[in-house]
């Protein structure tokens, strides 16, 4: 848990307020509430800012319609209706990244209509829409770009996928530019820009022995499979690769925001260290840190070990076993937030210029706005 002296206190509301701040990005480990936090950062703007917000998760849980009211989110933003946004007049807006109907919608647009029903009957094409490594992360980055070319939002909150690294939202779009560019595509492509040959044909007479050992590693049909879907998708390889370094340009500016989200674990902690480097490396702006799920004793005067030493004064003089207990229990919660505390301090020594804010545990889940805006007040006001 950042100490005051540690860091510099991280706010919040500042943020959300900026008109020159309109995106907000939440990135961290899985599991350390980032689609919470970005749901109430977003419910905060619209309702204490008068923001035009739309929050984009890519939750697969949907747990982030259910704590808005929603019976359902998908690819289209939905209002969120029944929030205290009439002294305010901003606006929520949620909706929940779909993949693969964001890559058929790119497709789509970038190409005619016979060319995209040949894509999407391509059996490659739809493994690679619906399974393909670093494709959520990527559409996901595609999505932010659609959604800021539009122009309709004062703020999009992000809450970036849960990924076992949370690096990979970055690194997907150079990591889908290495794949087009990657030298087994490019002998791919090659048979298939010839045109009238076959493709079997052609790069037996091009690589001899190299096509017998890629259709034995891929299987023929795989191999023609993908074929075709670089032939069909080869008109549509630079449009990926300039919305990529479009949308990372945008999240180099100044009118974006990062915030990391983690707990006060070992690997959260670390994860974001992590992303704290990257970010500082690529010139991205870098907000804050958001600690959550941390644990504070009730009265903090009290360490663990006089806590330990009273439980054990009043069972020898007996007759205060209920006193007794909750001293214990103090004693337990007073050295988890100890060792909270040093899990913390890894970040804030690292990254002493960051500003930190920490949010308590909550007693229950969040499953509803009223639960949000608790969420929203303490990270706006610890």
């Amino acid at each position: 848990m950042p100490s005051e002296d540690a860091a510099p206190q991280l706010d919040v509301d500042q943020i959300l307020a900026d008109p020159g701040v309109r995106i907000v990005v939440c990135c961290g480990a899985g599991g350390v509430g980032k689609t919470t936090t970005a749901a109430a950062l977003a419910l905060r703007a619209a309702e204490h800012h008068g923001r035009r917000t739309v929050v984009l998760t890519i939750d697969p849980a949907r747990r982030l319609a259910q704590s808005l009211g929603l019976t359902e989110l998908d690819n289209t933003p939905r209002q969120v209706k029944g929030i205290d946004v009439e002294s305010s007049g901003g606006e929520l807006h949620a909706m929940m990244l779909d993949m693969k109907r964001t890559f058929d919608d790119v497709v789509l647009q970038h190409t005619d209509p016979t060319k995209a029903a040949e894509i999407f009957a391509n059996p490659f094409y739809q493994a690679m829409s619906s399974t393909f490594a670093g494709t959520q992360e990527y559409m996901a980055m595609e999505k932010l770009g659609q959604l800021h070319a539009r122009g309709e939002w004062d703020l999009i909150v992000v809450d970036t996928p849960p990924s076992r690294s949370a690096l990979d939202f970055l690194d997907a779009p150079a990591r889908l530019s290495r794949f087009l560019d990657g030298r087994m595509l490019r002998l791919l492509l090659a048979p298939a820009r010839s045109g009238g040959r076959s493709m079997f044909s052609l790069v037996t007479a091009s690589f001899g022995m190299f096509s017998k050992v890629v259709q034995k590693v891929l299987g023929a049909q795989l191999l023609t499979d993908l074929s075709g879907f670089v032939a069909a998708l080869d008109s549509m390889f630079g449009g990926f690769r300039q919305r990529a370094e479009q949308t990372y340009r945008i999240l180099q500016a100044r009118e974006t925001a990062f915030l990391l989200v983690a707990t006060p674990e070992p690997d959260a902690v670390r994860e974001a260290a992590y992303f704290a480097g990257r970010l500082r490396d690529e010139r991205m702006p870098l907000a804050g840190l958001v600690l959550n799920r941390v644990h504070r004793p009730a009265v903090p005067e009290l360490d663990a070990e006089q806590s330990r030493v009273a439980a054990e004064r009043l069972t020898q003089l007996g007759g205060h076993e209920a006193t007794a207990d909750v001293l214990r229990a103090h004693a337990a919660l007073a050295r988890q937030a100890v060792r909270e505390q040093q899990v913390a301090a890894r970040f804030t020594e690292a990254f002493p210029a960051v500003p930190a804010v920490s949010v308590t545990a909550q007693p229950a889940d969040v499953h509803d706005v009223d639960g949000l805006r608790t969420i929203g007040a303490a990270i706006s006001r610890p």
